[in-house]
């Protein structure tokens, strides 16, 4: 890691809605007894007074008055290769919020490695976490940084609850389904609409990820045990008593990079996956089904992607807001992960059978986009500092 640097951690893109809130993160854990005086940091934006106005607001909510004054303030922008490069000379690791990263991403990543600072973002976006392997993995090798993406929710808790589920397994794991359950409060849940922005236009570019993937030339994980079998698109879970339908996000492609990884570099038995979310009873299944069709349909054309973008609050039921949640929404929110797993007791030939033996375990966490995303960042960013000996000298992007 970048060593004789003003700064071990940067926020970048602090001003923003997501931004604000690793601040907040960053500055409660550099509060703790492990980190207290010693860790260094800054927040990095277009925008001083902005910057200026997350750092009181976050000394406001923590009770901390010195920090606006411990914490340096980078001025830069992603549209100007130079301000990039600045900041990431400056730092040990750059936190970057600035999204949707498809658009602002990249110039990031090619500061970063050019003047060996790590990145880490939340990004859910696959198409650019891969095509980010494919430019940018052998000169990150060549200057020893990383470059870690979606380490937010809901990638953390998915690819950790595999992991969670095949080392509790007293066997070997073959294939896990995850169900996804958000729960709201009194005041509702809503989610800023850059998380809708993001998969519109995943949604559009499908074509595109898959001549990615065809680059990338990954071979297929070999299918262990039994084949796990697909649901429906809409189906009823008898085991969380939900109606319940394919999750959209990016944890599928997640885990699928990491259990490649973990086979191909450590002979691990890779494990199938598949990631659902709950809906509720059966009037959420209709709404839902309206609501899908309408934005499939709208997704594919230009003119419909701009009503999208225009219009989530109506698009969306109230679900995606220019806003973003209140604070009470937040605080009112929550999400659980519930992973059931299958496989064969220790000694089975699980090329002999049907699974022997079932696992099921649970990640609950705090409101996920605003709260439980800024906490998986800055402890990814921390692990980073703290960790490097532990970490692959040679990342393949899984």
């Amino acid at each position: 890691m970048a060593t004789g640097r003003p700064f071990e951690l940067v926020v970048f893109g602090a001003s923003g809605f997501t931004g604000q809130y690793v601040v907040q993160e960053v500055a409660r854990v550099a509060a703790e007894d492990e980190l207290r005086g010693s860790l260094r940091w800054a927040v990095a934006g277009r925008n001083r007074e902005k910057l200026q106005a997350v750092l009181e607001k976050a000394a406001t909510k923590l009770g901390k008055a010195e920090l606006k004054s411990e914490v340096g303030i980078i001025l830069c922008d992603v549209s100007d290769p130079s301000s990039l490069a600045n900041m990431a000379k400056q730092t040990a690791i750059v936190l970057n919020c600035v999204g949707p990263y498809r658009f602002f991403g990249e110039p990031v990543v090619k500061a970063c490695v050019e003047n060996g600072a790590s990145c880490v973002d939340i990004s859910g976006e696959p198409q650019f976490l891969e095509g980010m392997y494919l430019n940018y993995n052998d000169k990150a090798a060549e200057k020893g940084v990383y470059i870690v993406g979606s380490c937010g929710f809901d990638s953390i808790p998915a690819d950790m609850g595999v992991l969670y589920t095949r080392n509790n397994l007293k066997g070997t794991l073959t294939a896990v389904e995850s169900f996804l359950t958000v729960k709201s409060g009194p005041e509702g849940a809503s989610i800023h609409d850059g998380t809708w922005k993001s998969a519109i236009y995943g949604l559009a570019d499908q074509d595109n990820l898959k001549k990615l993937r065809r680059q990338i030339g990954h071979k297929p994980l070999p299918v262990i045990g039994a084949k796990l079998k697909r649901r429906g698109a809409v189906f009823y879970s008898n085991e969380l008593k939900q109606y319940s339908i394919p999750f959209m996000g990016s944890d599928a492609s997640v885990v699928k990079r990491t259990q490649h990884y973990l086979h191909t570099h450590l002979q691990e038995t890779p494990v199938q996956y598949a990631a659902y979310t709950t809906v509720g009873g059966i009037g959420s299944v209709i709404k839902l089904m309206f609501a899908g069709l309408l934005f499939l349909m709208l997704v594919k054309f230009s003119f419909g992607r701009k009503l999208l973008i225009k219009y989530p609050e109506f698009f969306s039921g109230g679900y995606f807001t220019k806003e973003g949640p209140t604070e009470k929404q937040m605080e009112g929110s929550s999400f659980e992960m519930t992973f059931f797993g299958e496989g064969y007791i220790t000694g089975q030939d699980p090329e002999q059978g049907k699974p022997d033996v079932k696992i099921c375990t649970q990640v609950r966490g705090p409101e996920a986009g605003y709260v439980a995303t800024p906490i998986a960042m800055v402890q990814a960013a921390v692990a980073l500092l703290k960790d490097k000996s532990s970490l692959p000298k040679k990342f393949d992007g899984s």
